[in-house]
């Protein structure tokens, strides 16, 4: 039972960072004019609030064309990676995650994106 105990210490230890965290707003806008009868438009990715298990909403601001995410985490990392998803579906498939660089002159990074393409 220790031994398993100590592991868990040491895999909590890796897993965090060894920087100071900064507090990141990133806004993300989501051209999807391109994609027809959308039901939901999301982002997954990783680091807290995302998730890859499931959607992170995103908000109309033109119907069927243009959505926005306002995405605020506490992170040590200067960039994280994510893919948009339109009815639960991934974009980009078989390709690389998006990488999200955040701006570290300014409080708030803003990302402008169209669906599926790089």
């Amino acid at each position: 039972m220790k031994t398993i105990l100590k592991i868990t210490a040491i895999m909590m230890l890796m897993s965090s960072c060894v920087q100071k965290s900064y507090k990141r707003v990133v806004v993300i806008t989501l051209d999807v004019s391109k994609v027809k009868n959308i039901q939901s438009v999301g982002i997954r990715g990783e680091g807290k609030p995302l998730s890859w298990e499931s959607d992170y909403p995103m908000q109309e601001l033109v119907k069927d064309s243009l959505y926005k995410a306002v995405i605020t985490t506490e992170t040590c990392y200067l960039f994280a990676e994510a893919k948009c998803t339109v009815n639960g579906n991934f974009e980009l498939q078989n390709k690389p995650n998006r990488r999200i660089v955040f701006d570290t002159k300014k409080d708030t990074t803003y990302v402008k994106l169209i669906f599926d393409k790089e």
